[in-house]
């Protein structure tokens, strides 16, 4: 997290988030804030409590994983404050996103243009989800696979492999990173053709190369297009 985010859980009278998120910062909340936590899928709910919470005067903390305007709570908490007509200050607070953390641990492969797409087909529909990586494989974007596998949700993933595969070079440089940033990161290098036959969830981040990322001394490094 970023030290601003830390400070602003610091100094929070209640804290808000997914429970799981929750618990990864325990050791900096302290002992008299007042913790509402629930699980995935009531994000709608963590968003109107928090609004609660703000019009009683109570400074308050929704935690996201990463970066809370990636992904993250942001938007349905500000879409919530202005259906409810209330009238709190909220300030969307930056973090680490998956992607540069996921990026950090494999070297450089986001040092030029690069895609992010979601495989989850929960609030998108798999159609929107396919012409977006079809899209980008064919711009030979970096692309980048945000909640990639679930232990209910693997066919995503497997149509996402069969796309790629359709405009990329199986030997495409992938790197699959698990826990970015957190205790017992993961991180590995392998080809577009191996990808599938590796233990992948909705803890790791996928990142597939374009046709010039390479590895450079054990490192995923998309070069910018500097002369050496």
């Amino acid at each position: 997290m970023t030290l601003k985010a830390k400070q602003e859980i610091e100094n929070a009278d209640v804290i808000v988030g997914y429970k799981t998120y929750v618990k990864l910062i325990q050791p900096i909340i302290k002992n008299k804030v007042e913790v509402l936590s629930g699980n995935m899928g009531q994000e709608v709910d963590r968003a109107k409590a928090a609004v609660t919470k703000a019009l009683e005067n109570k400074q308050v903390a929704v935690i996201s994983s990463g970066d809370a305007g990636v992904y993250g709570m942001a938007g349905v908490v500000l879409e919530v404050a202005a259906h409810e007509n209330a009238d709190v200050p909220i300030e969307v607070v930056s973090g680490v996103t998956a992607a540069t953390a996921a990026a950090s641990a494999l070297g450089a492969p986001l040092v030029g243009d690069f895609a992010v797409i979601s495989l989850s087909d929960i609030l998108t529909p798999w159609s929107l989800i396919e012409k977006r990586l079809r899209a980008a494989a064919q711009s030979d974007f970096v692309i980048v696979l945000y909640n990639p596998q679930s232990k209910g949700r693997k066919e995503p993933l497997a149509k996402a492999h069969r796309i790629l595969l359709e405009y990329l070079d199986p030997k495409t440089v992938v790197g699959i990173v698990k826990n970015a940033n957190r205790q017992q990161q993961e991180s590995k290098i392998i080809s577009l053709e191996e990808m599938r036959t590796h233990e992948i969830d909705m803890l790791t981040i996928l990142i597939v190369g374009n046709s010039t990322t390479k590895v450079v001394n054990g490192k995923m490094v998309t070069p910018r297009g500097y002369t050496i």
